[in-house]
């Protein structure tokens, strides 16, 4: 009876032993997932404020490395190439102008009121990060000639379907609701004129002419060609 009794003990002992060692490594685990998690979001960070100030071509992972404080080893640690954290921060931006842009389409406005506060919302968000901009336009036009994973290419396509699919809805809800004379096959084909319309008067502007007066000259050039669009797709009788 005594010797089942320490042995009873010695198992108990054991095996609170071996818990509290489990318990440690989760807590390391967690610690060290953390603390990885931090330091992307360093490495993200500095990219950031140098492609801001300085653009995204001339800025090397040396640069970023520096700015971060961290060794260029370090940074590959992380992240496969520039390529790579220049898709990281697209794919952030992209999933923040697709929370930003929800709240719009609330289904009480009209459609065209819609549109035009979606259009004002986009140009904003590039406004006030232009190298954003040149980000995404890369993307869109060099996808395949980037030195992006597989995962990463198709996330950043998914997260900007996202986007775009909001426009969808609000030409469908402008049909619905009998403010726009469109078909629902040409659907697609309206939204695809919206955003080549949208990307190009902000491409033309964006980074040319005075700094004072861009905001003003992109509003107005959006709002004029968007008042004639939206003309185009209303029926007669809607004012």
């Amino acid at each position: 009876m005594r010797a089942l009794f320490t042995t009873a003990c010695w198992l108990w002992a054991h095996l609170k032993q071996a818990r509290k060692r489990g318990e440690t490594r989760l807590v390391l685990e967690r610690r060290r997932e953390k603390e990885k998690q931090q330091r992307r979001k360093t490495i993200l960070r500095a990219a950031r404020r140098l492609f801001f100030k300085q653009g995204n071509r001339p800025v090397t992972i040396a640069d970023i490395a520096k700015k971060a404080e961290l060794s260029k080893g370090a940074i590959y640690l992380y992240f496969s190439s520039k390529e790579e954290i220049c898709a990281q921060i697209l794919l952030d931006d992209i999933g923040r102008v697709y929370s930003e842009v929800l709240p719009i389409f609330d289904g009480k406005s009209r459609a065209s009121e819609v549109l035009m506060g979606f259009a004002h919302l986009y140009e904003d968000f590039f406004l006030k990060d232009r190298e954003l901009f040149r980000l995404l336009m890369n993307f869109m036009m060099h996808a395949d000639n980037l030195n992006l994973s597989e995962d990463t290419n198709q996330r950043i396509i998914q997260e900007t379907n996202k986007v775009i699919s909001v426009t969808e809805s609000i030409f469908q809800y402008g049909i619905d609701k009998g403010e726009f004379l469109l078909a629902r096959e040409d659907v697609k084909v309206m939204r695809n004129a919206f955003w080549g319309m949208l990307n190009g008067v902000i491409a033309l502007h964006l980074f040319i002419g005075k700094e004072e007066t861009r905001k003003e000259r992109i509003h107005s050039n959006v709002d004029g060609c968007l008042e004639t669009f939206i003309g185009g797709l209303r029926k007669s009788a809607v004012v």
